[in-house]
């Protein structure tokens, strides 16, 4: 079996990643800011990083930042990878990081051209956003009485770990380039996903539209992050509500 280094190994993604390949039978290392003994900010690199990767065949680059530093951090990972000698770099990305200018797509793109350029054999996977990022954002946008969304926006969320099954089959292959995206069931208004989130969690809001401005906006309006001929994820966000929160029982304010 091979040695596997997964960055970010104690995030949402990462942690479902290092239980796929463990139970593969895969030694696998976690690579995180305070998970010892590989405790280590990638945006620093150094001497723990080169130890971190010591006698590691493949690296899982889930470790990110919507605060920034993704650029830097990719760039000391690729060069302490390149001086360790790992033969495959599988990298995680977002659909539509080529198509809605967003800062924190541009850094991923950024990143993926990186990677791509590394020398190292390597893999990425665009995936849509996770029921989970969804969820937050709709609590969030939940709290006033209010609940105002973007005009016009769709999502195609899908669940976290159908993408760590997919992760980790690319990690235990060989380097395969582009993959094809991984996108969720459904290609869903955001009022729909909204709606059935205050059902799910018991809330009653007013639910109101509202036109925004800027070229992200309008990129996500046009639906740069949507992969519909991508479709292939199973669970629904009606079915990741059902068994995070039940049967909506009013318990959220």
């Amino acid at each position: 079996m091979t040695t596997i280094l997964v960055t970010g190994g104690t995030g949402t993604l990462g942690r479902l990643v290092t239980e796929r390949l463990r139970a593969d039978g895969h030694e696998v290392r976690v690579l995180s800011r305070r998970s010892r003994p590989y405790a280590v900010d990638l945006r620093e690199g150094g001497g723990a990083l080169d130890a971190a990767l010591d006698g590691v065949d493949t690296v899982v680059h889930c470790a990110t930042s919507p605060r920034g530093g993704d650029e830097r951090a990719a760039t000391n990972l690729i060069a302490a990878a390149l001086r360790a000698g790992v033969r495959h770099l599988v990298y995680i990305s977002i659909v539509g990081v080529d198509r809605v200018p967003l800062g924190y797509y541009r850094s991923k793109l950024t990143v993926e051209r990186l990677v791509e350029a590394s020398g190292l054999g390597w893999t990425v996977l665009r995936a849509t956003q996770f029921h989970d990022l969804a969820a937050r954002l709709l609590d969030a946008l939940a709290k006033p009485p209010v609940m105002v969304l973007p005009a016009g926006v769709s999502d195609q969320p899908v669940e976290v770990a159908e993408v760590a099954d997919r992760l980790a089959g690319l990690a235990v292959g060989e380097p395969a380039g582009r993959v094809p995206d991984l996108a969720g069931p459904e290609v869903r208004t955001l009022e729909s996903l909204a709606r059935a989130y205050l059902r799910a969690t018991g809330r009653r809001r007013a639910v109101v539209n509202v036109p925004l401005a800027g070229k992200a906006y309008r990129g996500f309006r046009a639906g740069g992050h949507l992969a519909p001929g991508r479709a292939v994820g199973k669970r629904t966000f009606e079915e990741y509500l059902a068994v995070r929160f039940g049967d909506g029982d009013g318990r959220r304010g």
